[in-house]
Parts: C-alpha cells; structure tokens; sequence
C-alpha cells in the first residue's frame, strides 16, 4: 500500500476527528430519478479498456505467503483455506453469498481524475460497464471507489456491494460523504438503480459462486503496516516478475481505525500537499467494521492502486488507513486470486497521494 501522506500535525489530526454521523435511507426506489439528469456516463465502448490475464498462485502457496508475513507484524496469526462462508449472513452481510465464479479485477479511471481538479465527466456505471469485463446481470461486485457525485452534487465516498440485475439491481451499495456544516459523515445507501461510479474504482467481480478461500484472522497489530499492506508488500517481493490480484473483504472485528473522506468540490485546482491534505477530513471509527476492496502485487506500467480498501458500520464510512488501536485490534478476511485484470480509462500518468 502506498505510503500515506498526509502530514497533519498530532492536534490537527485529533481536532478533525469526527464521531458523530448522520444516517439517510435510501430513496424510494421506483419513484426514485437520478439527480443532475444532464450529466451522461461514459460509454464503455468509448473507453480505452486494457485486459490481462493475472498469475494464480496456488492457495497453499499464498497461505504460506501470508501466513509468514502476518507474523511478523501481528501477534496472533491464524490463516487458513476454508470453503467459503456465506458472505450474506451476518457479520458480513453482503450481498451475495460467494466470491467465486470467473474472479475478475478492474481499475477504473484513477486518482488523476481528482487532482489537482476534479473531472467531473469521469463518470461511470458498473451495471453498463460490467458487460465489457466479462460479466452482466448476477454477476456479484464489490470494491472501493468515488461514489456517484451527481446524487448528492458532492465528493462521495463509495464501498460498491451490489448483485446487478435487470430492471433493479440490489439496493446494498454504502455512501459516505462529509457534512459541510460540522464535518461529520453522512452515511446512507443507494438504491439498485443508482450504479453508477466516479473518477475512480478498484474493483472485484464474481458470479458469487461458493469454493475454496484464503481466511485470514489475526490480532493485535505489533508491527508499522496496516493489515492489507501487510500482505500486499508480502506479494510485491514473492512475485516481482508476475501480476498477482486477490479480492474479497475483510471484518474490523474490534477495536478502532483511522478513515478519511474527500470533502465538497473545490474550486481552485489542488496543487501542493497542503492544499490537498485541507480537502480531507479524517475519521475514526469503531468497530466491527465490513471492509471492501482489492490488493495487486505491483503498480506495473497499468499505474494500478496497490491496495484500495473502503470499509463501513452501520452508521459510517470511508476510506481505510490504518488501525488506531494496535493492541486491541482484531481482523478476519476471506481472500480469493482473480484470474483476469482489466484497465479501464487509465489517464496519463501523473502524481498520486493514496488517499482516496
């Protein structure tokens, strides 16, 4: 994962902690009709869409991989290949059940379409867009990413966990976005007819069919790296020669974790760290929280996010840094290797800060 940039000093960083959020329902679905209609996604034959097909390690292989790295940076490590559970029960609560099934990646637009100005034309639909990523209707996607500007006519924070469907797929994508008045999250979830995306996603696509998964439990943090980075960093020096990705998600089962969450649209272009860190309103959120994401074992010349994790309660959400309470922290993920990585609308390479 890339190193986190943000330099706000201690009291800084303790004033923007924000705890308390304000929940919306969801729209009603049938009557609901997509703000700021002027503005059109792109059309996926349009894009430029890269594809290649991922090294697949064996499970017992990146088992052993994890296992050793994990160790090193957490005091208790169990990790395991199990079948997996089903992801729509309760702690998860997704909405699909499995995460195999033609296990695919994508990357779409990327942090460029942000900074140093938002391009608010970068917009998408997964639901359109699937379709040229070898999946459709049922197909199972979950990931992080900017949500749909146009709903709210602001900066989104997305965690995409929807089964597409025809006419309406399911209404199980969470948003979060900030308060301007008090810089508190506002946190609510979409309706299935609202699919679409902005600027930025890192995806993964299933058929949600059950099979074997890497599970991954361990607690109490005692190491610098996060619990995604951990492995990531494990996979960059296993697999230097190859292109490895794996999706899933993953449970904050106690303890605390630092997110953050673009705040409204600004006017002037962002240039410097300092104007970037002040459109960034940090959080601290409790758990049990459900992480969705991907992590790939290098950038190559695609210019991928490493690691791109969003995760949410039943109240907030964001985008996830790091724990902030190591002794206590507990996590639990179910992992799987995808088999195929597309790249989608990737803009011309320029400078990233690894926030969003």
């Amino acid at each position: 994962m890339r190193v986190f940039t943000l330099v706000f000093s201690l009291a800084v960083f303790v004033n923007s902690i924000v705890s308390r959020s304000i929940i919306k329902k969801p729209d009603d679905e049938e009557n609901y009709i997509f703000k700021e209609n002027a503005v059109e996604t792109l059309d996926p034959a349009h894009l430029k869409i890269e594809s290649r097909k991922l090294h697949v390690p064996p499970l017992l292989e990146l088992k052993s991989i994890f296992e050793k790295a994990l160790s090193k940076n957490f005091a208790d490590v169990t990790v395991e290949i199990v079948e997996c559970p089903d992801l729509t029960e309760a702690p998860f609560a997704l909405a699909a059940s499995g995460l195999g099934g033609n296990p695919t990646l994508a990357e779409i637009g990327g942090e460029e379409y942000q900074w140093p100005s938002l391009q608010k034309d970068k917009l998408y639909d997964i639901k359109t867009l699937a379709r040229h990523l070898g999946h459709g209707d049922k197909s199972f996607v979950t990931g992080a990413g900017a949500g749909p500007w146009p709903y709210l006519n602001t900066n989104i924070e997305m965690m995409m966990n929807v089964v597409l469907d025809t006419p309406m797929s399911s209404a199980t994508t969470r948003i979060a976005s900030v308060n301007p008045s008090d810089g508190s999250c506002v946190f609510q979830i979409l309706p299935g007819n609202e699919t679409r995306f902005a600027f930025t996603a890192s995806l993964f696509l299933s058929k949600s069919k059950p099979g074997k998964v890497i599970k991954v439990s361990v607690k109490k943090r005692i190491g610098d790296d996060n619990f995604i980075s951990t492995m990531q960093k494990a996979l960059s020096k296993e697999y230097s020669n190859d292109l490895v990705g794996l999706g899933g998600t993953f449970l904050v089962k106690k303890g605390k974790v630092q997110q953050s969450a673009m705040k409204q649209f600004f006017e002037k272009p962002a240039n410097t760290p300092e104007e970037k860190n002040s459109h960034i309103q940090l959080y601290e959120m409790s758990a049990p929280l459900v992480a969705v994401g991907t992590f790939v074992s290098a950038e190559t010349d695609l210019h991928l996010r490493v690691a791109h994790w969003h995760s949410y309660s039943s109240i907030e959400g964001g985008h996830y840094i790091e724990d902030t309470t190591p002794d206590i922290v507990e996590y639990l993920g179910y992992f799987t290797p995808a088999r195929i990585f597309y790249r989608v609308d990737q803009p011309p390479k320029g400078e990233k800060i690894g926030i969003h």
